[in-house]
């Protein structure tokens, strides 16, 4: 009977420290507001698709620059402390907006949005693992993500409630966004801070040579290049998705930002669905449907200009490539298993997607329209049609 005791205890205090855990996923979602964002900045601004597509791209482009870096950090102060400087970080980031709109304020509060999160994205899931392990780590990750997308869901909701001068007394509009994140940050931070969590000693420090060296193996390339695609696509639907219903239905953005809405809505869904039916359905497979179902929302925004075609197409991207992630990262991860602490900085790394596909997708809209950017993201969804081919036959 002693020995029980101490079990039950250590289950409550594993489910109390997963509480603030938990609401740093929530706070890596925060990132997803730069495609609502970018749209309102590009309105208020008057600025062209180019120029405000170099908002998503600036965000992104910080994980080429810091998730290597983050994990000598996290081997230095431990993961706790690494977490907790990037919800700082990203706090801050949420804070400069409110005073003021000009375009030289929301570049350097996308950019601490982007070094935020980059550092976040690389110390939270190792951190995660100092308070579950085994087979509970898979699931407890992936509902990690599911809060995640919930932040991603709400962020466009938010900005149009505040768009509709709902709290005109603050002059904020649709930035008052800026202000609710800001405050579940700061809370996060309180969160996290007085929960103790036990780290186990710190992994061997990976160098950027180690990692790059990683890219000479094939396979490891292929993933590299799908993880790019996959945030990519994710982007990029995030920041185009309301610039085509405002291009083909002429809605202005207050209307048109529940496109957005849509896409996360399914792509939370398919984050929350993924985790069971991974279970059963062999990852190869379930990948080759998610790929088919982009393949066919691709066509669809290529040609329609009806609302509710495009709105179902908008829900087969989401939902699509919801997992795409995941199952791109334990392929690599699989694929190399002496080596993750260098496979995970490199696969972080590759987020730098989602400076490259809003870059190109901009010039590409302000030649052809919406359709250059659809055209874009297209080629992203062909190549991890080819990538299915090269997944190996076991579960992720």
């Amino acid at each position: 009977m002693e020995t029980k005791q101490p079990i039950v205890n250590n289950r409550k205090s594993s489910m109390m420290q997963m509480v603030p855990v938990m609401f740093c996923f929530f706070a890596m979602g925060f990132v997803d507001l730069v495609g609502i964002g970018s749209n309102y900045v590009q309105k208020d601004l008057g600025l062209t698709d180019g120029e405000a597509n170099l908002f998503p791209s600036l965000v992104f482009f910080w994980f080429l620059i810091f998730s290597v870096p983050t994990g000598m950090l996290m081997n230095k102060i431990g993961r706790k402390k690494t977490v907790l400087l990037s919800l700082v970080i990203t706090a801050v980031s949420l804070i400069v907006p409110m005073f003021g709109n000009s375009y030289a304020i929301m570049l350097i509060a996308f950019s601490l949005l982007g070094i935020g999160n980059a550092v976040m994205q690389t110390s939270l899931n190792p951190l995660v693992t100092n308070l579950v392990s085994g087979k509970r780590l898979a699931s407890t990750l992936t509902f990690g993500q599911f809060v995640k997308a919930i932040a991603s869901f709400i962020a466009p909701y938010i900005a149009m409630w505040g768009a509709a001068e709902v709290l005109p007394t603050f002059g904020l509009g649709w930035r008052v966004l800026f202000v609710v994140f800001a405050i579940v940050g700061l809370l996060s931070i309180a969160a996290l801070g007085a929960t103790p969590i036990h780290e186990e000693r710190p992994d061997r420090a990976s160098g950027i040579m180690e990692c790059i060296k990683l890219l000479g193996r094939p396979f490891i390339l292929l993933c590299f290049i799908g993880i790019m695609c996959h945030v990519g696509i994710d982007v990029g639907t995030n920041t185009t998705a309301p610039k085509i219903l405002m291009e083909r239905l002429s809605l202005p953005l207050e209307d048109a930002g529940i496109a957005t809405g849509i896409y996360f809505l399914f792509r939370t869904i398919g984050c929350f669905a993924g985790a069971f039916i991974l279970r059963f359905v062999k990852a190869k497979l379930f990948f080759a449907i998610s790929v088919v179902m982009m393949v066919f929302a691709m066509g669809m925004l290529f040609v329609c200009d009806t609302l509710m075609p495009i709105y179902v197409a908008l829900a087969l991207v989401g939902f699509g490539n919801s997992n795409i992630f995941s199952i791109v990262f334990s392929q690599a991860l699989l694929s190399a298993p002496d080596e993750k602490n260098e496979v995970s900085g490199l696969m972080i790394m590759g987020l730098f997607g989602g400076t490259l596909f809003p870059l190109a997708m901009g010039f590409a809209s302000d030649g052809f329209g919406q359709i250059g950017a659809v055209g874009v993201m297209a080629v992203g969804v062909v190549y991890l049609l080819f990538y299915t081919l090269k997944i190996k036959s076991i579960n992720a």
